[in-house]
């Protein structure tokens, strides 16, 4: 916007400005400021403004004389219909703008029905009215939609109109015949383009809205009637036709990601040549030598205007480069928040080649094939799931949580899960990879949108600095995790590995748009650190007071089909546990932060008085060979096989169950059981194996202190006891091996609990947010490294090297190098001394 640039604005909250462009049109600018005596809006909140574009024919005088309580500016040349509107703007005072054609009318509610839109959501950046024939039969415009090649057109242009069209909905973009946006946002995003002159600088902003991720809103009720380019009727159409062609490349040039516009616009080019040729059938071979020789010794040629049209246009399209244009692509590109993606649904139909001239038709199916230009502008969106777990039968908690994400995410994306580790598993619904390192730029160039969890960033550090949408899983506090896990590490080595998933996890605070976490509790530990990275800012707050743009509560779910055993898995199959037998299931490994001892200690004593009592713990060996043997799990064994129970009350599986037949073991339980130390790690961990527990419907007992010790109590799931209580606990796992009534009572709450953690429902914030995904609202910008808050663990004079080779670890295999690495070197400084 340029005409519109003034030093202030002085802006009336409620006030809307009309704005009117008249070029040699006084009579329809009268006609149409007239209706605005039955228009249902205050006269004090209402303010009319006229642009005259230079008309030289006393159209500014009548318009003053008819209509004395509207402001006439007089432009002083002709602006056409983009500066017209900036010129209004500039002397407008609303708080919101409107612009409706002068050879138009507004309907009663064309102002309050859109107004109430934009009061109701701050996300819509523009009302687009709904716009019928002058008579209210015939359909104007309903929708927008756009070819691959930056055409605008309404799809729906004179169809009679109907119900089907009385629903709101989010377009691409609005007809300037009619069309509301807030005055401030309108002055902020440059309002329309002067380069345009007239045609399309309605598609161009509304498009540009769309990318900058605000959303454009058809409102039906916000209804206006309009006679149509009775303007461009005083000319010939083929300077319409150039204006469209050359705006055409205008608006792709400035709006399209850059991928799509390496793609399409050399084949834009090239049609809107084949489309000036087609649609004169101007022979385009004329200076062929091969098939036309002759006629050298004359120097001209005698062509249509039209034809003219769109090597013209590309040669106004090279002129605005050098002037001005490519920097304003810069700037959107800059700003950009939401994909070509996730927009192209608005475009409708975009390979649409619109025309039907011959020899045009068969060109452009050539260029779509050609260029692939089908494949660009499909409309799914492409997700790319990462882990750093392997995908294998034997499946960890990361990477079943990885799993379900992008089999939830498939029905709505095309969806690829990658791992860093290793992949042996297929799926019917998704696309299966494993890749690591500078391996990883096929995928990350790959997707529009990437969820993933650990240490991508140190793997694909490119990512940093990219564009790409980027949605970090914290469901787990892998810094709180390795202060236990890392313990046996010794004093050096533990250090560097909680430095280490500390640094990863302030890299994904900083830069991710999107934020995953497992609980309300989570989610306030997790502002807490996204505020000390400074991303809690005026702009994310005032795009969303609730923050929950920016981070959602997605749990780890429940399995959504019912589990089916198709086989024994522990009664009468482990043996040593018969058929009556009632088992307690460890359901999953033994970490140092669990809390097994107390749990044997207990069974030990309960089993003096029910020797049916069995103790099943499910999985010893973790699937992903990089995490390393727990002390705890040493420790548990040696005191099972103290007490005498091992192999008797207290059984193992010393390696991991594969995932698709953990419902044989889980529905040959009597109870779950879950027991932990008590730390920081607990309070903000959200125990997977629960879930498995409530999707087989087993009665629960577990230590209290973490996420589910309000929800057990709360929906009666089981019981919780305090840590290390070995009384408690022995009397919880009696009650809920052999009080029928209070087992009876559990089942039936776990049940009915158990819906509410389906994969399908837990997953709704992130499928939705896929749907329609974009940049966070401080980072949308591309091309800079985004600043990483203050390390609060700072490099120790005695390891300088340690960030470098973190650095270096990270990259070649996530937080498992990390840990092998310092634990190797604490072997080494142990044989040194």
């Amino acid at each position: 916007m340029t005409t519109a640039e003034s030093p202030a604005h002085t802006t009336r909250p409620g006030v809307v400005s009309v704005i009117l462009v008249n070029y040699k049109g006084a009579e329809d600018t009268i006609t149409c400021l007239g209706y605005f005596d039955d228009v249902e809006w205050p006269r004090d909140l209402l303010e009319l403004i006229v642009v005259d574009n230079d008309s030289q024919d006393g159209s500014a005088e009548k318009i003053r004389a008819a209509v004395p309580h509207a402001t006439v500016v007089e432009s002083g040349g002709n602006l056409g219909f983009a500066g017209g509107c900036n010129a209004g703007v500039a002397h407008a005072s609303g708080e919101y703008v409107g612009f409706i054609n002068n050879d138009a009318r507004p309907g009663p509610q064309w102002i309050s029905a859109a107004v109430a839109a934009m009061r109701a959501d701050s996300t819509i950046g523009a009302v687009a009215s709904k716009v019928l024939d002058w008579d209210g039969n015939l359909v104007d415009y309903v929708d927008g939609s756009l070819t691959w090649w930056g055409a605008g057109y309404k799809r729906e242009a004179e169809q009679p109109d109907g119900p089907q069209y009385d629903v709101a909905k989010d377009v691409l973009y609005g007809t300037g015949a009619a069309m509301f946006v807030p005055a401030a946002l309108y002055r902020e995003v440059g309002g329309f383009d002067e380069r345009f002159f007239m045609f399309y600088e309605d598609v161009d902003l509304g498009w540009r809205l769309n990318v900058l991720g605000y959303r454009v809103r058809y409102v039906p009720e916000s209804l206006a009637y309009h006679k149509h380019h009775v303007t461009m009727k005083k000319f010939g159409n083929f300077r319409e036709t150039y204006l469209l062609e050359r705006n055409a490349l205008l608006s792709m040039y400035k709006n399209l990601d850059d991928e799509s516009l390496a793609q399409a616009l050399p084949a834009a080019m090239a049609l809107a040549v084949r489309r000036s040729m087609a649609r004169t059938a101007t022979d385009a071979r004329m200076l062929d030598l091969q098939v036309r020789p002759g006629g050298d010794g004359v120097g001209t040629v005698e062509v249509q205007k039209m034809a003219l049209t769109g090597p013209l246009a590309l040669d106004y399209f090279v002129e605005q480069i050098e002037d001005g244009l490519h920097d304003a692509r810069l700037e959107i590109q800059a700003r950009r928040r939401r994909s070509d993606r996730e927009i192209a649904p608005l475009y409708r139909k975009a390979i649409e080649a619109a025309y039907a001239f011959e020899g045009y038709n068969t060109g452009h199916d050539a260029l779509v094939q050609a260029f692939g230009i089908d494949k660009r502008f499909a409309s799914r969106q492409r997700v790319l799931v990462v882990t750093g777990e392997p995908l294998g039968e034997k499946l960890a908690g990361p990477a079943i949580r990885a799993w379900e994400i992008a089999k939830a995410l498939s029905p709505v994306a095309d969806v690829r899960l990658l791992s860093t580790s290793d992949a042996t598993v297929t799926s019917p619904d998704f696309e299966i990879v494993t890749a690591a390192g500078p391996q990883l730029r096929k995928d990350t160039d790959w997707a529009d949108v990437i969820v993933f969890q650990g240490f991508l960033l140190e793997g694909a550090p490119w990512l940093m600095s990219s564009s790409k949408i980027l949605v970090a899983d914290i469901y787990d506090p892998m810094h709180l995790e390795q202060l236990e896990q890392a313990r046996d590490l010794g004093p050096e080595g533990r250090a560097l590995a909680v430095r280490g998933t500390t640094e990863a996890l302030n890299k994904q605070l900083a830069r991710a748009d999107f934020f995953l976490c497992a609980s309300e509790k989570q989610r306030d530990f997790w502002l807490g650190q996204l505020a000390g990275q400074g991303r809690i800012n005026a702009l994310v707050y005032d795009e969303d007071h609730s923050l929950d743009s920016l981070i959602a509560v997605v749990p780890f779910g429940v399995a959504d089909d019912a589990p089916i055993q198709t086989a024994r898995a522990i009664k009468g199959t482990v043996p040593g546990i018969g058929v009556d037998d009632k088992v307690i299931l460890w359901g999953g490994g033994v970490y140092n932060w669990f809390d097994p001892l107390t749990l044997v200690r207990a069974v030990d004593r309960l089993v003096k008085r029910h020797p049916e009592v069995k103790l099943y713990f499910l999985g010893l060996k973790h699937p992903n060979p990089g995490v390393p043997d727990m002390r705890i799990a040493w420790e548990l064994k040696k005191l099972a096989g103290e007490l005498g129970l091992t192999d008797k009350n207290v059984f193992f599986n010393e390696g991991w169950v594969p995932y698709n037949e953990r419902a044989n073991y889980l529905l040959d339980a009597d109870l779950g059981v879950s027991t932990h130390f008590h730390h920081i790690e607990t309070a903000f961990s959200f125990r997977t194996r629960i879930l498995d527990y409530l999707w087989a419907g087993l009665p629960i007992v577990a230590t209290g202190g973490d996420t589910f010790d309000a929800l057990i109590t709360e929906h009666g799931l089981g019981q919780t006891v305090p840590p290390e209580d070995v009384d408690a606990l022995e009397a919880a796992l009696e009650k809920y091996l052999f009080d029928d009534e209070a087992i009876t009572a559990a089942r039936a709450a776990v049940s009915d609990f158990a819906d509410s953690l389906r994969w399908a429902s837990v997953l709704r914030p992130l499928v939705e947010f896929c749907r329609f995904p974009r940049r966070a609202a401080d980072l949308e910008h591309t091309g800079a490294d985004v600043t990483i808050g203050a390390s609060a663990h700072p490099k120790p004079w005695s390891v300088l090297g340690d960030l470098r080779l973190l650095r270096e670890y990270s990259q070649a295999g996530g937080m498992t190098e990390v840990v092998r690495r310092a634990a190797g070197r604490v072997r080494r400084i142990a044989q040194k001394n």
